[in-house]
């Protein structure tokens, strides 16, 4: 009798048996005729040669310890996704990109430690009227962002001093405007898997005016899991097509994503905002649709068993 082939589900110490809308997947897996094994990318006692294709999950804590999380991805030999594709997209600086090809970002100003920018100069980038938000480029989890207003000397005095921290840590620091739209239309996340759509989630905003979230994990509020309509499913469609003609101008060649995450927040006039591509521990919302476990679990088999 012939072993079942491996998959290895990737975590981290924050959740190292997969947080709770993924518990149901390693039964998944194995009743669709795979070895499932969770295990911590960081630790040592794993040998990665062994671990068949490893599935990246809830590594949470890659943030931290990019550079030694990438020197690992690159060192796995079956990784989805792809060590290239975490290499970019775990660094907010892609959204830059994918302006340049057309694609509605929310308006950013970016903040480098490089630059050495003192109190005014940050304070001078801020924007002069309504809400913002401040957040680093390197994140996990919608850790160390906060909404400010412009015209409240308190908040903007926050504000600069939440850009400093980041500044003098070294991590790059993106001032956006708060787009008030997610307030009345909300957040849409688009899954897709295999790059074809799976599910669409639309999501309660974060973050209420003058409020700083801490470096710990933060939860989202689900507010319901869909079948995208026709329109949703067209901006999803172009933004796939800038997507993979940036992956082709870095590698030379297209790749295929295990999973994708288009987090977007419609203007309200037939349009959106995009806020993120979530490429390397994207929450898929599994269980906000029927059979969502399933869908993910028939993906990876697409890939083992290929």
């Amino acid at each position: 009798m012939m072993a079942k082939p491996r998959v290895t589900l990737v975590t981290s110490d924050l959740y190292p048996n997969l947080e709770k809308d993924e518990e149901a997947l390693p039964d998944a897996l194995s009743d669709a005729g795979m070895e499932p094994v969770i295990a911590q990318w960081d630790d040592p006692s794993v040998n990665w040669d062994n671990s068949g294709v490893c599935v990246v999950r809830s590594v949470r804590n890659y943030a931290a310890r990019r550079e030694e999380f990438l020197n690992w991805a690159h060192s796995v030999p079956r990784l989805l996704n792809h060590p290239d594709v975490l290499t970019w997209n775990s660094d907010k600086h892609y959204m830059i990109e994918l302006e340049k090809r057309g694609v509605p970002i929310v308006p950013t100003t970016w903040l480098e430690p490089g630059a050495h920018l003192d109190k005014q100069r940050v304070h001078s980038r801020f924007p002069a009227h309504g809400d913002f938000v401040v957040k680093p480029a390197v994140s996990s989890g919608a850790r160390d962002i906060g909404r400010y207003t412009a015209n409240d000397t308190r908040s903007r005095m926050a504000a600069i001093l939440h850009s400093m921290e980041l500044l003098q840590s070294g991590r790059s620091v993106m001032v956006q405007r708060y787009l008030e739209d997610v307030d009345v239309h909300g957040e849409l996340s688009l899954i897709y898997f295999n790059g074809l759509i799976s599910h669409a989630v639309e999501k309660k905003a974060m973050l209420d005016p003058f409020e700083e979230t801490s470096g710990e994990l933060q939860k989202e509020t689900i507010i319901e899991g869909f079948q995208p309509n026709a329109q949703e499913w067209e901006w999803g469609e172009k933004l796939r097509v800038h997507l993979h003609d940036y992956v082709k101008e870095r590698m030379g060649h297209d790749l295929s994503f295990l999973f994708t995450r288009f987090d977007v927040i419609k203007d309200g006039k037939g349009s959106f905002h995009l806020m993120e591509v979530s490429l390397v521990d994207a929450s898929l919302y599994l269980s906000s649709i029927e059979g969502g476990v399933q869908a993910f679990t028939d993906a990876i088999a697409a890939r083992v068993f290929w």
